[in-house]
């Protein structure tokens, strides 16, 4: 845990800024839900923006590592989780607490109020945490299907991937559909977290923790079936104070050109004393 305590002051001190690609390894399924299924078309389309082009949510990103950080933790067990559906079939269960110095809460945000827990006694706290991290959608670098790709995709940016689901009793089969970015494709990602106070930065190991979590895991639909599996390359990682919105400052590279390794070797070698030196 953090050294926060409810004396903890917040104070803008400044943004760290993680910049660079994330490449799908293997075909990637952000779902876009079925309320856009046409004739001939996949069942399950990917997401894609006002112009066509599919593209990776922020929410998606930032929900798989709060996930993937809550299971490190040993937080995603029942008297640490909370509802926030009931509804049957479509329950949403999630880690929050009201210790000053819980590091997902302090990472992700929390509101004050009343909820149920999956195991023992409601929660009901006055802490009201703002969240440090941001992760901004990831388009798709159109330049990364080449022309080679594109003449095996069953659309221009993206292929369709055809399953079967066996009846254990029958031997029958059910065909699915899975609308996927192919393997390959490559997008621009982009992770800013506020440091409120020195009792902060440190949390931004945690942000790099659960990246390099997600490289071993998988992002989006079907990461059992072997969808979903991506890398980040190419990162840049800045350091803005204060001034630099104030006064018009220059930011402070800690890592560029890197993988997540690199850009945790670079943090550490810093011991974060940039946050103090402005």
């Amino acid at each position: 845990m953090s050294a926060h305590t409810p004396q903890t002051e917040l104070k803008l001190i400044g943004k760290l800024i993680l910049e660079g690609e994330m490449l799908c390894e293997t075909g990637l399924h952000v779902g876009a839900g079925k309320g856009s299924l046409e004739i001939g078309g996949s069942d399950n389309p990917v997401v894609k923006d006002a112009f066509g082009r599919p593209y990776v949510p922020g929410s998606s990103l930032r929900g798989k590592i709060r996930s993937l950080l809550e299971q490190s933790s040993g937080l995603a067990v029942p008297n640490e989780l909370v509802y926030l559906s009931r509804r049957k079939g479509q329950e949403v269960r999630i880690h929050q607490s009201d210790r000053p110095d819980d590091e997902i809460c302090l990472l992700f945000g929390r509101n004050p109020g009343r909820m149920e827990r999956v195991q023992g006694e409601a929660l009901d706290t006055s802490q009201a945490t703002p969240a440090r991290l941001a992760v901004f959608d990831a388009p798709l670098n159109a330049d990364s299907i080449t022309a080679q790709m594109r003449e095996n995709l069953d659309d221009e940016l993206t292929e369709v991937k055809s399953e079967n689901a066996i009846d254990r009793i029958t031997g029958q089969a059910n065909p699915r559909t899975l609308e996927r970015v192919p393997a390959g494709a490559k997008f621009k990602t982009r992770f800013v977290m506020d440091v409120l106070c020195e009792e902060d930065a440190p949390l931004f190991m945690r942000v790099l923790e659960g990246l390099r979590l997600l490289e071993d895991d998988a992002l989006g639909g079907g990461g059992s079936r072997g969808s979903g599996r991506v890398s980040f390359s190419g990162l840049k990682l800045v350091w803005r104070g204060k001034n630099y919105y104030a006064t018009g400052a220059p930011e402070k590279e800690i890592g560029s050109g890197a993988t997540l390794a690199a850009i945790q070797s670079a943090v550490n070698e810093t011991a974060f004393a940039f946050t103090r030196e402005e």
